[in-house]
């Protein structure tokens, strides 16, 4: 008798025992959040808290617990955009912007961009954010077999931008991007001949670039001045990737006009 009575004991002790670690397992474990995807196998994820050893390698400020992150096979330039519409609606802050040589084995890149934020809910709205952009952001991107052209246009330039692309913040900012290389100069060329822009960066295949066989180039100036440019540039892209024997598609809407 009582040894069935230490049994009962014994077993219900072990059972307060596994209830309290499963709790303070779930209560201390890094939430990851799935947010959700978009266009150019984009996906959005949250960690609520992340862990202390990838924060301090990944050179987090002490302050900023959560981060927000997507990663895309396709389209460095439309989510750096779409990024920096987020900064400015959200406390966060782009800690790194990586453009990963990957297209799915076309000529340019895909993008790999992280958040960092004090709360979980700024971080996750900034990914949202992103994600709702993206796809709008590629209307403007005209590919083909032959490559592609690419123009992204802001009235005001923030954070991801200057982190991606070293632009003014607050200021009118364009990017061109041409593939393959060749069609990225002579767009860029006739961007900055067409209208009073300045060129902020310049990147090719060995510079700039994570090896795309792309030309990409940032400019700004007045705000009517950078879209004359990049309406320039968008038309002579158009023109030569025809000449290919090509018909160019834009893979959204396309919003520049």
């Amino acid at each position: 008798m009582n040894e069935e009575i230490l049994a009962k004991v014994l077993a219900e002790a072990k059972k307060k025992i596994n209830e309290t670690s499963d709790d303070t397992i779930s209560a201390v474990r890094p939430i990851t959040e799935y947010v959700g995807t978009a266009m150019g196998d984009t996906v959005g994820l949250v960690i609520a808290n992340l862990d202390s050893q990838l924060h301090e390698h990944m050179g987090l400020d002490k302050k900023y617990r959560s981060i927000g992150f997507l990663s895309a096979r396709t389209g460095g330039a439309p989510h750096i955009m779409a990024a920096d519409e987020a900064v400015k609606a959200t406390n966060t802050e782009v800690i790194s912007i990586e453009m990963a040589r990957d297209t799915k084995g076309g000529a340019g890149h895909g993008a790999t961009i992280i958040f960092a934020a004090e709360d979980v809910s700024d971080a996750r709205r900034a990914v949202e954010i992103t994600l709702g952009a993206v796809e709008r952001n590629f209307g403007n991107v005209y590919g083909c077999d032959a490559g592609h052209i690419e123009l992204h246009y802001t009235a005001r330039a923030s954070m991801a931008l200057e982190k991606g692309f070293g632009a003014p913040v607050g200021k009118s900012f364009g990017i061109i991007v041409g593939a393959p290389a060749a069609i990225g100069l002579v767009m860029a060329d006739t961007a900055v001949k067409t209208a009073n822009v300045s060129v902020v960066t310049y990147a090719s295949p060995d510079h700039g670039t994570a090896r795309s066989n792309e030309i990409i180039v940032s400019v700004t100036g007045d705000s009517g001045a950078v879209k004359q440019s990049l309406i320039a540039a968008q038309e002579v892209g158009l023109n030569v990737l025809k000449s290919m024997g090509q018909n160019p598609k834009s893979a959204s809407v396309p919003t520049l006009l």
